[in-house]
């Protein structure tokens, strides 16, 4: 495991609507870009996070 992660905020509306943790920034973006053509209103942030964050 990496000490680093991906973490990637879908939001609608001003709200949080699902939060996904990936290995890689490719892997979250990809999955961003996917989800994008879908679902045309949701807003992505791409973040990396300490992996220490993530699990204790």
């Amino acid at each position: 495991m990496t000490e680093t992660m991906w973490r990637c905020d879908q939001v609608r509306a001003g709200q949080l609507y699902n939060r996904m943790m990936f290995d890689t920034r490719e892997e979250a973006e990809r999955f961003a870009r996917k989800m994008q053509q879908m679902e045309p209103d949701q807003v992505f942030a791409i973040e990396a996070i300490e992996a220490k964050q993530v699990w204790n």
